[in-house]
């Protein structure tokens, strides 16, 4: 992938990210709204930039076609780029919530196994219609040359 299109992948996850999980948070706390949306902005700036390096580095790893993973390494992929996260995004909740570590670890668990399941599909799906566009453009460019 492209700079641009890791950038196009990374803001067009967050924004989705950021909403589900403004409205989850809002069901299980008594945090207002603009706390919460404040909270989860700024964890999605640092989730954001860890996923373009994360990324980057997983692929290097895992080369090859990315719709052709498994499950097995789909899964890998997402736990080992949330436990990075967590690292982060635990002491930044507490801070921005006014909460103890362990109130902010418990909050970030839930958002963080919402997001493990929203990253799998999240990617299965982009990488799938990625790969459908692009042998699009492949065939009405052979199209074009005939």
């Amino acid at each position: 992938m492209s700079v641009f299109e890791r950038i196009f992948h990374a803001v067009l996850f967050e924004a989705l990210a950021i909403a589900f999980s403004v409205l989850g948070l809002m069901l299980f706390t008594d945090h207002p709204v603009s706390s919460l949306s404040g909270t989860m902005i700024a964890v999605a700036t640092v989730a954001m930039l860890w996923n373009m390096v994360f990324n980057a580095i997983f692929d290097r790893f895992f080369p090859g076609q990315r719709e052709t993973r498994g499950i097995a390494v789909r899964v890998l992929q997402v736990t080992a780029f949330e436990g990075g996260l967590l690292l982060i995004t635990v002491p930044l909740m507490a801070w921005l919530l006014s909460v103890s570590l362990l109130d902010a670890f418990m909050m970030d668990i839930g958002v963080t196994l919402f997001i493990a399941v929203y990253a799998f599909v999240y990617n299965f799906c982009y990488d799938h219609i990625r790969a459908a566009i692009i042998r699009k453009r492949h065939a009405h460019g052979l199209q074009a040359h005939s």
